[in-house]
């Protein structure tokens, strides 16, 4: 089914691209959500003349995405674990736990967009991907620091 894309979506497209999507992921998902429109003559013609507005919304979220990269990158944050006797954290470090650092530190920052290889299980220093936006990431420090029970 062609459809029109009305935002960036991942995996799928750019906003204001015309895409091939499987009519089961339009109707049941994109439709719904408001994401795309139906590609026909009608559509397209609205979609031109929404389009400009749009483009300016759409920049003002890259530029929130990169001022926001950019308060990540000069901070350093602190997570506090549980070690044993022997220096090994009890469980580990994962997307939600950071995600909730960053909630404490004052940043939005959804669970999902942490791009963690595998969850941290030792104490130290870790650079971690965080996508703030498609187009747009940063890299924020972390430092595991462990406390004994």
């Amino acid at each position: 089914m062609k459809v029109i894309l009305r935002y960036d979506i991942t995996n799928v497209g750019r906003q204001g691209d015309v895409k091939d999507v499987s009519a089961g992921y339009v109707r049941n998902y994109l439709i719904p959500k408001k994401l795309v429109m139906e590609a026909n003559a009608r559509n397209l013609k609205v979609w031109e003349r929404e389009k400009s507005k749009m483009e300016k919304v759409r920049q003002e979220v890259i530029d929130k995405a990169k001022e926001l990269a950019q308060q990540l990158e000069t901070q350093e944050f602190q997570v506090h674990v549980k070690i044993g006797d022997n220096g090994k954290i009890f469980g580990s470090v994962t997307h939600a736990t950071l995600a909730q650092i960053f909630a404490e530190n004052g940043f939005e920052v959804n669970k999902h967009d942490i791009l963690l290889a595998a969850n941290i299980k030792e104490l130290g220093s870790y650079e971690i991907n965080v996508r703030l936006h498609p187009e747009v990431s940063a890299k924020a420090k972390f430092i595991v620091i462990g406390d004994k029970e």
